[in-house]
């Protein structure tokens, strides 16, 4: 699923190449995934597209109110008055993908909702398993719809950061995939920062030092912010709004490795689930938590240490 640097990389495409835009017509499929399609359909046409932002694992499409239709091919009047207390939200959940498109391109395959634009543009959102969401918010009810999610970990202050993972006795790795506390941190990029800070995933948030801490907030922006330099990490259906994947995948230090000598120290790296997920950590470099218990032990056989395929630092 999409997190942070995925969503960012998607959000800045957009931005360069249909912000400004207004929306002429809008055309749905399936629905299951929107949660109210009428809203959509009688809302958004006329409206402009002002910008596009992430927000989380979300993408913020803020749309604009404007005195008259634009001219076909004419962008949005930079000088209409401007309303920014409406967006389209969007989550591409598992295989989302939002891109425009020229209108002579067929439809692809699940193709659920197409936004003719006043360039002749289409953005079209594609979505085959519709584990995404779309909502069109305003007034109050985006606001409180924002409100739900925590900080945003390339932002968050150090005190914050501090303060919202010390006060939980949660495990360290639920706090960070937890929505309320950080927003758009997912299962990559929390292995990977907890790897980097040396932080077994199942400690509890309340027993880690200051130091540590903070040590875990710098490396959690570091690799976000590598990752996003890198257009996000593509594991399987991940492409950016040219169809472009991803590189960050060929710079995870721990993600996905199991069995693989971890680039650190050479132990192997093992995975458990934490919190419901699974979680890759270095059992040498990432010690586990007085009183935790440990399953059995499964003799592993030792592989030849894995070449570094870049420095640098999900």
């Amino acid at each position: 699923m999409p997190e942070l640097p995925e969503v960012e990389t998607v959000a800045r495409g957009l931005q360069a190449s249909v912000a400004g835009r207004r929306i002429l017509s809008v055309a749905l499929g399936k629905t299951d995934f929107i949660d109210d399609p009428v809203a959509i359909e009688r809302e958004l046409p006329g409206r402009a597209i002002t910008r596009i932002e992430r927000f989380g694992k979300f993408m913020l499409l803020k749309l604009a109110k404007s005195a008259a239709p634009a001219e076909f091919g004419s962008p949005a009047d930079e000088n209409a008055p401007v309303e920014l207390s409406e967006a389209l939200l969007v989550h591409l959940g598992m295989t989302g993908h939002l891109a425009p498109h020229f209108p002579e391109q067929p439809l692809t395959k699940h193709t659920h909702v197409t936004f003719r634009l006043d360039d002749g543009r289409e953005l079209r959102y594609t979505d085959a398993r519709r584990f995404g969401r779309m909502a069109y918010l305003s007034g109050a009810a985006l606001t409180a719809e924002l409100e739900r999610f925590g900080a945003d970990p390339l932002h968050v202050s150090p005190q914050e950061f501090t303060q919202r993972i010390r006060a939980s006795r949660s495990r360290i790795k639920a706090l960070l995939l937890d929505q309320t506390v950080l927003r758009g941190v997912g299962n990559i990029y929390a292995d990977e920062a907890l790897w980097k800070a040396k932080i077994h995933p199942a400690a509890p948030g309340n027993r880690l030092s200051a130091r540590h801490v903070e040590k875990l907030r710098q490396a959690l922006k570091q690799i976000l912010l590598r990752a996003i330099e890198l257009r996000g990490s593509s594991i399987s259906d991940f492409v950016d709004s040219n169809g472009d994947s991803g590189e960050y995948q060929q710079h995870h230090r721990v993600y996905g490795r199991e069995g693989k000598n971890c680039y650190r120290c050479g132990a192997l790296i093992r995975r458990v689930i934490v919190a419901g997920r699974s979680s890759h950590f270095c059992a040498r470099c990432q010690r586990a938590p007085r009183g935790s218990r440990r399953g059995p032990r499964r003799p592993q056989k030792k592989t030849k240490p894995d070449r570094a395929r870049a420095t640098s630092k999900r």
